[in-house]
C-alpha cells in the first residue's frame, strides 16, 4: 500500500494485512506509553485533531481524544447539536470552516454511510472514520483485533496471520453494526475463522463476499467458539420490529449462566458496548474469567494513538507535502 493511500483510514478499503500489521505493532509501542507514570510523549506536538461527531458517542469520542492529547497533538471538539448546523450550514461549509483554521485530521462519525470519503474531498486534512452508518467502524476493528492477538499471547505479529485458528462467533444485531463489517474484515485478514450468529432478520439481506459462515441456533454452535463477540440491540437504526420481542431474542441469543458453561475451556468474550444488560448478556462481566471487555476500552486508546502518529507523524508529513496534503 503506497503512502498515498495510508493518507485517511475511512474503511476496509484503505487497509490490507500488512498495513493491519503495521498498525498492531505501533499498538504495542502505543500500549506501552499508556502505562507509564505520565504516559504522554511530543509526537504530535503543532498538530491539530478535529473530532467532528454527528451522532452521540462515549468511548470512541473519549478515546480519540485522549489519543490525541498523549501524543501532544491540540484538539477540536465539535457538537453537532450547538453548532451552526442548526442555522441551516451545510457539512460541506461546516468542514470547509474547520479546515480554514488549521486542521490536520478529522475523525469523523455520522448517520450516513459513506459520510468520511465525501469529507475527503472537500479537504487535504487526514480524514479517520469513527464510525459511518451502517457501514464501517475500523479502529474499533483494530483494537478488537490486538484485544485477541494480546490475549492469545502470540509472540509475534510477522507472518501475516496471527490470528490463524481462531474460530469467533459475532452474535447479535449484525444487520445494522458497523463494527461487525470491520471486524469480519479484518479478523479473517489475519488468518480468523468468523461465524455470525443471529435470526435471519438481524442478518445483512445479502451476505455474498462475506468470508463467513452462518448459524441461527446459538448452542449448537458456542462448544466450537475461542471467542463470542456479543453485539447489542441498535434499536435506534431499527424501523421495524426484526425479533418478536427483547424478551425472546434474550433467551435465544443471550449469554447467560448455562451458556457460560457451556462455552469451551478459556473461551474469550467481547463486546464493543455501551452493554444492554439482560438483552445479550446476562452474567456480570467483572465475573467472567475471560472477559475482554475492559482491555478492548484500554486498548482503544493505544489503537488510536496508532493510527494518529502513523498519519501525522514526520514521515507521514512528509508523504502528504509530497503529493499536496497539508
Amino acid at each position: 500500500m503506497t503512502g498515498l493511500e495510508r493518507r485517511h483510514l475511512r474503511g476496509l478499503d484503505d487497509l490490507d494485512a500488512d498495513r493491519i500489521l503495521h498498525l498492531l505493532e505501533i499498538t504495542d509501542h502505543m500500549a506501552e506509553i499508556g502505562r507509564r507514570a505520565v504516559p504522554k510523549v511530543p509526537a504530535l506536538r503543532g498538530r491539530t485533531v478535529a473530532m467532528l461527531f454527528f451522532e452521540d458517542s462515549t468511548r470512541t469520542r473519549l478515546s480519540f481524544d485522549t489519543a490525541a492529547k498523549r501524543l501532544s497533538a491540540d484538539t477540536m471538539t465539535f457538537s453537532a447539536s450547538s453548532s451552526s448546523l442548526n442555522k441551516g450550514e451545510s457539512l460541506r461549509d461546516t468542514v470547509e470552516t474547520l479546515d480554514a483554521m488549521g486542521v490536520d485530521a478529522f475523525v469523523v462519525r455520522h448517520k450516513s454511510s459513506g459520510a468520511p470519503w465525501q469529507i475527503s474531498r472537500w479537504t487535504n486534512a487526514r480524514i479517520l472514520n469513527a464510525g459511518d452508518g451502517w457501514h464501517e467502524h475500523p479502529t474499533q476493528g483494530l483494537l478488537d483485533a490486538y484485544t485477541l492477538w494480546s490475549a492469545l499471547d502470540r509472540p509475534t505479529l510477522t507472518g501475516g496471520r496471527p490470528l490463524a485458528g481462531v474460530r469467533i462467533g459475532i452474535v447479535g444485531d449484525i444487520k445494522h453494526s458497523r463494527v461487525a463489517r470491520s471486524d469480519v474484515g479484518i479478523f479473517t485478514m489475519l488468518g480468523a475463522e468468523v461465524v455470525l450468529i443471529a435470526p435471519p432478520t438481524l442478518l445483512p439481506p445479502d451476505l455474498d463476499g462475506w468470508p463467513v459462515t452462518v448459524a441461527h441456533d446459538l448452542d449448537c454452535v458456542l462448544g466450537s467458539l475461542d471467542v463470542v463477540y456479543l453485539l447489542r440491540m441498535q434499536s435506534e437504526r431499527m424501523n421495524e420490529a426484526l425479533v418478536p420481542s427483547l424478551a425472546e431474542y434474550s433467551v435465544r441469543f443471550g449469554l447467560d449462566e448455562p451458556r457460560v458453561t457451556a462455552m469451551r475451556p478459556g473461551a474469550m468474550v467481547m463486546h464493543p458496548g455501551p452493554m444492554n444488560r439482560g438483552v445479550e448478556i446476562l452474567v456480570d462481566p467483572a465475573e467472567l474469567d475471560r472477559s475482554l471487555i475492559l482491555d478492548q476500552v484500554t486498548n482503544g486508546v493505544a489503537v488510536r494513538m496508532a493510527v494518529l502518529f502513523e498519519m501525522l507523524g514526520h514521515g507521514a508529513i512528509a508523504e502528504a507535502s509530497e503529493t499536496g496534503g497539508r
